[in-house]
């Protein structure tokens, strides 16, 4: 027979072993960043040392200064900003009609516009590069900033996304908003753009880190070093007989900072967003 203390005691022991294995997976997932602060702050013979080192330096200043001479932090992190902060508000626009306009208009073909959408998802991106290379070169495209942000402003998943939440928008709202002789545009803008923040704000953040993360194109269509994004940046860094790490480590960690900030202050709707087209 289980008494009130025994059931108590166990309880106890379940929540201990559970709280230890969250904690457990909360080091192996913090670790990682740990170490990208720690080899920010020392030299590469130090992270490679025996034991390594898992206290920091004193080295943050000089592998700063090393990695500005090199790659020129402050324009690489304009470029970057530009870049994608041009990207999230240009892509959240035409994503956004787009989807809005699959979810609430009925007109022949919507469904298999959508249909193709998605299976546009299945294309490997690395298919796309040779025809995206060519038809910027044949325009005079290469090595500015529309060739960075306008081959993705169509973003099959945030239409995808953003059409979910559309759907489970109340159409009597719009039919009434229609009578009394708003127009469609406002009826976008005022009356459904309001109540998707969740949605819009868990849309830009897919967005936001897609283009800053973005490596391979930016590569491809970049030319010149004053055009570097970070990823680009980055991975000039990366020589055949020498990597400097310290300046690697500082790289990293200056570029994700903006992620995580990013996150941070738009989680409260992300996690809002995620789960009302989950369920919607």
């Amino acid at each position: 027979m289980n008494t009130p203390r025994a059931n108590r005691r166990k309880t106890i022991r379940k929540k201990i072993g559970l709280y230890s294995v969250l904690l457990l997976f909360t080091i192996i997932s913090i670790f990682p960043f740990y170490w990208m602060f720690i080899g920010a702050t020392n030299t590469s013979g130090k992270m490679f040392s025996s034991p390594p080192t898992l206290l920091p330096g004193g080295e943050f200043m000089t592998n700063l200064t090393n990695l500005n001479n090199t790659v020129g932090i402050g324009r690489v992190l304009f470029n970057s900003a530009l870049v994608s902060g041009l990207y999230v508000v240009l892509a959240l626009a035409v994503c956004t009609m787009a989807a809005y306009a699959l979810a609430k208009f009925e007109f022949k073909g919507n469904k298999i516009i959508f249909l193709v959408f998605l299976l546009s998802m299945m294309i490997p991106y690395q298919a796309t590069l040779i025809p995206l290379f060519q038809l910027m070169a044949r325009f005079n495209l290469l090595n500015t900033y529309f060739a960075l942000i306008a081959p993705m402003l169509s973003y099959p998943f945030a239409i995808f996304l953003m059409r979910q939440n559309f759907l489970a928008f109340p159409k009597a709202l719009l039919e009434s908003a229609r009578l009394d002789g708003a127009s469609e545009f406002r009826v976008f803008l005022q009356i459904v753009l309001p109540s998707m923040k969740p949605a819009l704000a868990a849309t830009a953040i897919f967005l936001f880190m897609m283009q800053w993360n973005n490596f391979m194109w930016p590569l491809i269509a970049i030319q010149s070093q004053d055009m570097y994004t970070f990823p680009v940046a980055l991975s000039s860094l990366m020589g055949f007989s020498y990597v400097d790490y310290g300046q690697v480590m500082v790289g990293v960690t200056i570029a994700t900072v903006p992620i995580i900030v990013f996150f941070l202050v738009l989680q409260k709707h992300f996690i809002s967003g995620m789960l009302g087209s989950a369920i919607k």
